[in-house]
């Protein structure tokens, strides 16, 4: 909730006292607000009829030494919680993220959650299905805050919590100083996945005084949050944490420790927190002789190293991972196979390997256009004008390379749903769960307009599906076009509703049309494109990367150089680092090409064409 609106209904509630002597605006239904959780007492407040209680801690503050260590919970129920203002985890500031400033922001102390609940007069005596967001941003930025699911909770009576977990290199971090000198959890690289179980843990404890059911948990996220729905699918701790579980446009990509060490399968030095490249941009003047000495005798001086990272400014750790990490935000060495929190070959393994565990109904989709939402303001492929700069401060966009362009987001699009969509749900239909289901959003019923052809440039983009669950529309200036109000809008948004409640209500999808969701299986790979109800319908697509590869191979469509970087992004995106086919692929002809630099070399020339390399 907006924390002005607290502010508001705080100076109201002082007006009530002042002018009549009672206050009517939070309680005025005989509701009593208060709900008293291991952490905290916290008050809620009353906004359209959804109750909500904020910023609410569910760990210790993973600071100081409890930096790079397992979220400890955090037990004072005498505490009183006070929404607060700015506690999302570090990250660099982004409007795309929700949280908007200069440079690095956030804060360390960021472990919090919200709950939003139907209004029911007798809501701790309930048994509402709780339905969990983890928010995307790439494992590197969001906060919570930035969703508002308040008509999903009207319109269907569940309950929805929201929470923020650690970020980049303060949530997934390995280095020898780290984990060679600790036991337990602590070992682990994988402490933001760490952060979402301990946040699951708490909700499972105290979300019945908030009329939630602790026994009917949906964990449901989208791009990183979808990744770290698999990730929890997956790992070898998370049973009995939650009950169903969706992937919207998730991915199953891991590291090994070496890799998250800085070293990747070619044996090269990557940009990584833990190298030497990157510790040596700070002031080791108090411990050069560690610095030196330190990978020849990490038993005898690794403590005084650890001591060393855990004292250094988290923002200004930020800004150096920040700027080193630039040229290789695609390796970023995040969820790691660590044996510990995630299995020792990645998430599609311990996906495969869950027979042991609770088998749970499961949803997996991805978006028909998921990669418009860069591509399309990329000016390697569009124009951007300003011809209106004095009136309205709009770009717009025209496409440079409409035929590439379109090629290669279909391309794009069809990998991640095999990779992030198919082989998911295959790896768990071999591990025995049999209630899963695939789907597709499909909608793209935009309004063209003067600055652009919004259905053709973005469609159905990466995303796009999250304001048909909210109901909160919005996207900028353009948010008329891109989510035009009318009939399509409200049928698309009547069908994601009623089929993301009715599973959590009952694991079952239920579109609410005369379309019935069926299930996936392996041999038919059954999905459902969800689109205005003209368009909405069950599909079968068998995709197999080598049939995509192929395609790419003989399109007439783009130079051979395009076409190696697209091949880079498929067989290095979504799912693990495919190296060796990327490498064998065509005859070995992107070998000649280093694209690295190949992509540099792009970015730079429309920088010093255009001064900048995107539209925004």
């Amino acid at each position: 909730m907006n924390k002005r609106l607290t502010d508001k209904y705080f100076l109201i509630n002082i007006l009530c006292l002042f002018i009549i002597g009672s206050c009517m605006n939070t309680n005025q239904q005989g509701i009593s607000l208060t709900v008293a959780t291991s952490s905290g007492v916290v008050e809620g407040i009353i906004t359209r009829n959804v109750i909500s209680w904020e910023d609410i801690p569910y760990a210790l503050p993973p600071e100081g030494d409890l930096r790079w260590k397992a979220p400890r919970p955090l037990i004072s129920p005498e505490s009183k919680i006070t929404p607060q203002e700015g506690n999302g985890c570090l990250q660099e500031a982004s409007i795309y993220a929700g949280i908007q400033g200069k440079g690095i922001v956030g804060q360390e102390d960021c472990l919090y959650l919200d709950i939003k609940a139907p209004l029911i007069k007798d809501y701790s005596n309930q048994n509402l299905p709780v339905m969990f967001w983890i928010h995307g941003g790439g494992n590197t930025s969001g906060i919570k805050d930035y969703y508002n699911f308040s008509e999903l909770i009207r319109k269907h009576q569940v309950l929805v919590v929201t929470i923020n977990y650690r970020l980049g290199p303060m949530g997934w971090f390995t280095h020898p100083a780290i984990q060679g000198l600790q036991d337990g959890l602590d070992k682990t690289s994988n402490f933001g996945t760490l952060d979402i179980m301990q946040a699951l843990k708490w909700v499972q404890n105290n979300i019945q005084s908030f009329g939630g059911d602790p026994q009917n948990i949906t964990i449901f996220g989208e791009s990183a949050g979808g990744h770290n729905v698999l990730a929890l699918l997956a790992s070898p701790m998370r049973e009995g944490l939650f009950h169903k579980a969706i992937s919207q446009s998730g991915y199953t990509t891991s590291f090994t420790k070496e890799e998250a060490i800085g070293i990747n399968q070619a044996g090269t030095i990557v940009n990584q927190l833990g190298s030497d490249l990157v510790l040596s941009s700070f002031d080791f003047s108090k411990y050069e002789r560690i610095k030196s000495l330190f990978n020849k005798d990490p038993n005898q001086y690794g403590q005084q190293y650890q001591s060393y990272l855990r004292s250094i400014d988290g923002r200004a750790l930020l800004e150096v991972y920040a700027k080193l990490s630039k040229d290789t935000y695609d390796r970023l060495p995040l969820l790691t196979r660590d044996g510990i929190v995630v299995h020792f070959d990645g998430v599609s393994a311990g996906l495969a390997s869950s027979s042991k565990k609770n088998k749970i109904p499961v949803i997996a989709g991805s978006n028909k256009d998921e990669l418009s939402l860069w591509l399309g303001s990329n000016r390697y492929f569009v124009n951007a004008s300003y011809p209106l700069t004095k009136l309205v401060p709009i770009p717009k966009i025209e496409f440079k390379k409409e035929d590439l362009y379109k090629f290669w987001v279909e391309a794009r699009s069809q990998g991640w749903k095999l990779r992030g969509v198919d082989d998911p749900l295959i790896q768990l239909e071999k591990s025995g769960f049999d209630s899963l289901y695939a789907y597709r959003f499909d909608w793209d019923d935009q309004t063209s307009s003067y600055f652009a052809d919004f259905p053709n440039l973005i469609g159905a983009a990466h995303g796009f599906e999250i304001s048909f669950i909210t109901g909160d529309f919005k996207f900028g200036p353009i948010g008329r076009y891109v989510y035009p109000k009318g009939e399509l809008r409200d049928q698309m948004m009547k069908t994601m509703m009623n089929s993301w409640a009715s599973f959590a209500k009952t694991g079952i999808p239920d579109t609410g049309k005369s379309t019935s969701w069926k299930k996936f299986n392996s041999l038919e790979r059954t999905f459902i494109k969800l689109d205005s109800d003209a368009h909405l319908a069950l599909d079968n697509e068998i995709l197999s990367l080598e049939l995509i590869m192929e395609n790419i191979k003989l399109s007439p469509i783009g130079t051979l150089l395009e076409k190696c970087l697209l091949a880079e992004e498929m067989f290095f995106n979504i799912g693990d680092r495919l190296e060796k086919e990327f490498n064998k692929w065509n005859q070995s002809a992107c070998m000649d090409f280093e694209t690295n630099y190949e992509r540099r070399k792009i970015e730079t020339d429309l920088i010093a064409e255009y001064g900048s390399a995107t539209v925004f």
